[in-house]
């Protein structure tokens, strides 16, 4: 949940973290640069899985809050084939869903963080229930256990799958190729080693799985738009919140 009372019009950068997300924006509205234009978000949203960056501006005060979904929810929850919604933050009513349509007056409206939480706990238990299977439990295990350094070759070896079987899979339930969404969870381990200590350039491109430093700058580009040693780490912005949280 987010809440800020200044209205002062300000862009913030947004980093892919491998995760979709139902948003809801119940203060001022968003502006959104996702493919090269500014656009005014509606209220309420869905964000499929972003290949890259992209920009917010706030419209006024800040009230929001977002549901973060694990990789393959939003197929087994909801049945959506997710490569349809890649690059995507979409109005929520425009998703032709009737248990997405209805959240708004599920959620709405609620007296404190700790109602929203009790209703968000009881919706969503209830929709676990009848949920479908997740055909890439094993495969998503291995890719954050080995923090996004995992090979294709060795994903299938492991599953006993092909990599056609992955990257069809891959594609309907999370969006992207097997490979591309590792590489996003790799590049999103950097951010938990730099929480331990502080480390040199060389330790950290070593630490989060990278074979050199130009691998690891050209990621790092790819994914902030920004030169590893120019980025602010420390900033307090909604990129680095997200992705230190």
């Amino acid at each position: 949940m987010m809440q800020d009372h200044d209205d002062t019009p300000k862009v913030e950068k947004i980093i892919p973290d491998g995760f979709t997300e139902l948003i809801f924006n119940y203060g001022g509205l968003y502006r959104i640069k996702l493919n090269g234009t500014w656009q005014l978000q509606t209220a309420n949203l869905l964000a499929g899985q972003i290949n890259s960056y992209f920009y917010l501006e706030n419209m006024g005060t800040t009230a929001s809050f977002a549901i973060k979904m694990k990789p393959t929810a939003m197929t087994q929850l909801f049945g959506l084939n997710m490569e349809e919604f890649v690059d995507q933050v979409l109005d929520l009513n425009a998703v032709a869903h009737p248990r997405l349509a209805e959240l708004h007056s599920i959620l709405f409206p609620f007296k404190d963080e700790q109602d929203l939480t009790r209703r968000l706990d009881k919706h969503f238990l209830l929709l676990r229930q009848s949920a479908g299977a997740n055909p890439l439990a094993s495969e998503l295990k291995h890719i954050f256990e080995s923090n996004g350094s995992i090979t294709i070759a060795e994903l299938c070896r492991l599953e006993g799958k092909n990599e056609r079987q992955l990257q069809r899979l891959f594609k309907r339930y999370i969006g992207l190729s097997p490979k591309y969404y590792a590489r996003i969870i790799r590049f999103n381990y950097i951010f938990q080693l730099l929480k331990e200590k502080k480390m040199s350039w060389m330790e950290l491109v070593f630490r989060s799985g990278y074979y050199d430093q130009s691998h690891f700058i050209r990621d790092f580009k790819r994914f902030t738009g920004e030169d590893p040693s120019s980025y602010c780490f420390e900033d307090s912005n909604m990129a680095n919140f997200f992705l230190n949280k």
